[in-house]
This record gives structure tokens, C-alpha cells and sequence, in this order.
């Protein structure tokens, strides 16, 4: 059987064979993809109590997908002063970001995968705490804990806003993982 040269072959039969091999193209680039899609995970942690703050915070790894910009950094929310003053009322708070050391050292829970939106949410929440005017931090109102649920809420999780577990970081985040099954690390 010899085979009809393509200048014999019909031009609609062409497109459609050129189609069929561009649709076949992209489904296996799909389904196996040359590198990784681009991503940014946020992982919710809890570190035990002691002298470092904060006891609860967010790591961001990844890539932005719109722009190729790498993430890998971390967010929470502590007293600028640790003192007995926190005991007493509000003081001026800040956002800080703590060394691979301490996350080390630290509990982590669960992961998100944030699409570019949810990871620029997630970073607007982190600049509106950064400029809360005055004294920010109160550790029965605005303390990391707080930070972080107002975070996982932004994203979509279900949280307990009247939790007895806002001054115990880890049973606050082990609540939020019981609320919403599906999270895993």
C-alpha cells in the first residue's frame, strides 16, 4: 500500500489532522507539564509558648504565576515590647518575620495552595495589619492568633470568631483544621 503524497491529501483533512495534533499537544503538556505550575503555598503554623514571639504565623513559599516572582518568607503578628505591659491592655504591635531556625522549631498544620489572587489578598491583610496606627496589639483582641484567623478567613476557611482558644496558638489552628476536614499538611 503506498501512501498518497500531501499534495493529494485535501486541505480540510489537513486542518483537521493539524487540529487533532495541536489538541493532542496540549492535552499532554497538560497532564504532563515540563516544570511545575507556578504557585505560592501558605503553611499555617503554631509555635510552643516561651520567650520568642510570635506562637502563630503564616510561611509563604513559591512562585507568583503572573509574574515568575519568587515567594519564600513568613508573616505574623506580635508586641513590639514584650512586657507585662501586654498583660495590662493594648501596646504597639508589628508584623515580624522569623528565621529558618524558628520555623524549624515550629508546628506546622496544614497548606494552602493560593492562586495569584488569594496570594494577594493574603498580602494586602498582611500590609493592613503592618499599618495599624497606635497601639495594634492586645492580647485578648488583636494578638497572632487573631492575625491568623483573620488570614484563613480571607482565604475562604471557616473559622470560630468566639474560639476559648485565642491565647493557645496550636489548639486554635488544631480547631480550624477540625472545622474544615479537608486542610492537610
Amino acid at each position: 500500500m503506498q501512501l498518497a503524497p500531501v499534495a493529494d491529501i485535501p486541505w480540510s483533512v489537513m486542518q483537521i489532522f493539524r487540529s487533532l495534533v495541536f489538541a493532542f499537544s496540549i492535552l499532554l503538556f497538560t497532564l504532563f507539564p515540563g516544570q511545575a505550575r507556578a504557585e505560592v503555598v501558605a503553611t499555617f503554623y503554631s509555635h510552643d509558648f516561651g520567650d520568642h514571639f510570635p506562637h502563630a504565623f503564616i510561611k509563604l513559599k513559591g512562585t507568583v504565576d503572573a509574574t515568575g516572582e519568587a515567594v519564600d518568607t513568613n508573616y505574623g503578628f506580635t508586641a513590639v515590647s514584650v512586657s507585662p505591659a501586654i498583660l495590662m491592655g493594648s501596646v504597639k504591635g508589628m508584623i515580624e518575620t522569623k528565621d529558618a531556625k524558628y520555623i524549624g522549631k515550629s508546628n506546622a498544620h496544614f497548606s494552602l495552595r493560593l492562586s495569584d489572587a488569594e496570594y494577594r489578598k493574603l498580602i494586602a491583610h498582611v500590609e493592613s495589619w503592618r499599618n495599624i496606627p497606635g497601639k495594634s496589639y492586645n492580647l485578648n483582641k488583636r494578638n497572632c492568633v487573631h492575625f491568623v484567623m483573620e488570614a484563613a478567613a480571607l482565604l475562604g476557611l471557616t473559622v470560630n470568631r468566639k474560639s476559648k482558644f485565642f491565647k493557645k496558638p496550636k489548639s486554635f489552628v488544631l480547631e480550624m483544621m477540625r472545622l474544615n476536614p479537608t486542610l492537610k499538611l
